[in-house]
């Protein structure tokens, strides 16, 4: 950095602390942002769970020292989050708009350049443990961009509201001056303001990570030096952003519009899995085989001696030997002791089983997501309740999920109805976006037993129950189109072979001369 530089930054500090330049301590300390710090604390703590970031174990030894040793957690948060994610989202989901094939391709362009079918579960993991997050389309390079948000970025403007409208997005920056690290904090603003969007950028400078400092220019650094202050976008009626939040309401802070993580309502029970965890780990390292015998037994040969078999006390035992443990004493006295402690499996098995069944209920997961009975065998009436559970609490987060897939969509065509933000200064897409039809399949086939779903609509098939192109799009993943074309193949098909003998009837409901059309084959024929 230059010396100019380098008194800019002093004039800044003094400024700031007369009240002549902004100051923030907290990203909340912005009066625009009526969100309470707790909730962020709260968030900071959720965020350290799903890390595995606890503190070393303190404790005093035999000898009465103090001594640290690494906390043996479980990472339930982590792993509870991973498995919710996964049953709820998958890259096999698909997203159209119905009947505006520009809006598609350029959808799909987007998703495509983004990897979003992948993203977004990866992402969704990390919203369902802290309880909230966002995503951002922009325009970089005459590309649509998204920009993927956690909880601890998300500020939004106001409290107590069902749709999250404004808000404000804190991007960190960590850049080395003078061999000192400068932590750099852009606060992107999205207000509405007299019917227009507009987007205000601020750059705030801190020589401590647990400050966000005070405003310095948005040119301080290469990253934003080509970033505007302030954009004006008119003609949206949608926020450029899609906020996601855990379902249920937060009973932490009830005016708050963000979601809870999964440690929020069950710290209690995480940190029991965690204790159990790490004094079984314990248990089984002071557990260790230990005999006890006298010290004469374990003397060591004379260091000096080039030849061994002529020492009074040869080693007797393997060098890489730990059993065997020396005792002062008289030897006459001391003789040999096993001092083995027994592992308590059974103990530490049962009670990690009981806190790992409250944190499935806790969560909304069936039991035996983490754990398995002795028998490993469940009635038929626990299977039912099991998946019924499992099933509840995924539609519940696909509610959210299908909320905030259909904002990412309506931001994006937004962003791209405004040329302004493109080179040639031309609109990718121009429509309607209230009007946009949205379709979402979540391809439930991950979550569905798929052959008994096939076995069951081949009877629903054969009782004329289900149509025909309905039977092929849920178990071929067609779409529309190539079920019609099916469809239409089935019946030329049909139509061109022979007349069945009277009284037999074919699967599909015409006559069945023992060349019976097969669904799949057909298909691949297609």
């Amino acid at each position: 950095m230059s010396v100019l530089s380098t008194l800019k930054n002093w004039f800044r500090k003094g400024g700031a602390s007369l009240g002549m330049i902004k100051s923030l301590t907290l990203v909340t300390d912005d009066r625009r942002i009526a969100m309470d710090p707790g909730e962020y604390t709260r968030i900071n703590v959720a965020k350290k769970y799903y890390s595995d970031d606890f503190r070393p174990i303190e404790f005093i030894n035999s000898y009465g020292d103090k001594r640290m040793r690494k906390y043996e957690s479980v990472n339930v948060t982590k792993l509870a989050a991973r498995r919710l994610a996964s049953i709820i989202f998958n890259e096999r989901c698909k997203v159209e708009i119905g009947d505006d094939e520009k809006a598609n391709e350029l959808l799909e362009s987007v998703f495509l350049d983004n990897e979003f079918y992948l993203t977004f579960e990866e992402y969704l993991e990390k919203w369902i443990a802290l309880g909230s997050g966002a995503i951002r389309p922009y325009v970089q390079g005459d590309k649509i961009k998204l920009a993927w948000i956690t909880a601890d970025q998300f500020y939004p403007l106001h409290v107590n509201t069902n749709e999250v409208k404004e808000a404000a997005i804190a991007s960190k920056t960590t850049v080395v001056e003078n061999d000192k690290n400068v932590y750099y904090t852009l606060l992107e603003f999205h207000e509405w303001q007299d019917g227009n969007y507009v987007i205000t950028n601020e750059l705030y400078r801190s020589d401590s990570a647990d400050s966000v400092g005070v405003q310095v220019p948005l040119s301080s650094i290469e990253e934003y030096a080509d970033t505007q202050e302030t954009a004006t976008l008119t003609g949206l009626v949608k926020p450029l952003f899609a906020f996601f939040k855990t379902p249920g309401a937060n009973n932490k802070m009830l005016e708050s519009p963000l979601g809870l993580g999964l440690i929020d309502n069950a710290r209690s029970t995480v940190d029991a899995i965690n204790r159990t965890h790490d004094e079984f780990i314990w248990d089984v390292r002071s557990g260790k085989r230990r005999i006890v015998v006298p010290k004469s037994w374990l003397k060591r040969p004379n260091a000096n001696s080039r030849r061994r078999d002529t020492e009074t006390h040869p080693p007797m035992f393997d060098p890489d030997e730990t059993v065997y443990q020396a005792m002062y004493g008289d030897d006459s006295d001391i003789g040999f002791h096993d001092m083995s402690v027994a592992i308590r499996v059974e103990q530490y098995s049962s009670t990690m089983e009981f806190f790992l069944h409250e944190f499935e209920n806790e969560i909304g997961l069936s039991q035996g997501t983490f754990t398995q009975s002795a028998s490993g065998i469940q009635t038929a009436t626990e299977v039912v309740s099991n998946n019924s559970m499992t099933y509840q609490t995924r539609s519940s987060y696909l509610t959210m999920v299908e909320k905030t897939i259909a904002q990412l969509v309506d931001a994006i065509l937004e962003l791209a109805q405004c040329g302004e933000l493109f080179s040639d200064g031309k609109a990718r897409w121009t429509g309607d976006v209230q009007n946009v039809n949205i379709n979402i399949d979540f391809n439930d086939g991950v979550f569905i037993d798929q052959d008994a779903q096939l076995k069951n609509d081949l009877q629903a098939l054969q009782a004329s129950a289900l149509p025909i192109k309905q039977f092929l799009m849920r178990n071929y993943s067609l779409d529309e189109a190539t079920a019609d074309e099916w469809v239409q193949q089935l019946e030329e098909e049909k139509a061109s072979s022979e007349p069945a003998p009277s009284g037999e009837v074919g699967l599909f409901g015409g006559a069945d001369d023992g060349n019976r059309t097969d669904v799949g084959e057909s298909g691949q024929d297609s």
